[in-house]
């Protein structure tokens, strides 16, 4: 084997994996950092839950009723932190691409509220829709699930 022949590639493969990754994220996404957030729990399973705090959403889950096909709707998840303590939302994932959610990167202080914004793109889908949105965040317990469904209906069939 030459030697020769084989070294663009390997200097190649080293350079995409020195650059090729961003740290901190998906495509440069902003994150609050795993060292922010405590979790209280010790071996037991036991936690000082009075003082944590405590996301509590206004509606658990959404309906946009009829939609067609093509549309993009959005809808607005307002929460409290009824906690003692301030609330970090580390992370919010859906189980679609073709729902995108927002939501505040700075702490929501105890008594405070703030909104976690959904957007869901109806194009290619048809039928009865049910997507589930994750909230990961320093409560006990860490997740909670939001929904949203609609129904999609063909442009071509609605009157």
């Amino acid at each position: 084997m030459n030697s020769k022949k084989f070294s663009p590639v390997i200097l190649l493969s080293l350079l995409l994996l020195l650059f090729g990754c961003k740290p901190g994220g998906q495509s440069g996404q902003e994150t609050i950092s795993a060292d922010v957030v405590n979790n209280p729990n010790s071996a037991s399973g036991n936690a000082n839950k009075g003082t944590l705090p405590a996301i509590k959403f206004d509606d658990m889950e959404h309906d946009f009723g009829r939609v067609i096909e093509g549309e993009t709707v959005s809808y607005a998840f307002n929460f409290k932190n009824t906690g003692k303590s301030d609330l970090l939302i580390a992370e919010v994932s859906t189980s679609c691409g073709c729902t995108v959610p927002s939501y505040p990167k700075t702490p929501i202080r105890a008594g405070e509220t703030g909104t976690i914004k959904v957007a869901f793109n109806s194009n290619g889908k048809r039928g009865f829709q049910n997507k589930n949105i994750l909230v990961v965040a320093n409560t006990q317990p860490n997740t909670t699930v939001i929904r949203i469904k609609a129904q999609v209906v063909n442009p071509g069939t609605e009157k």
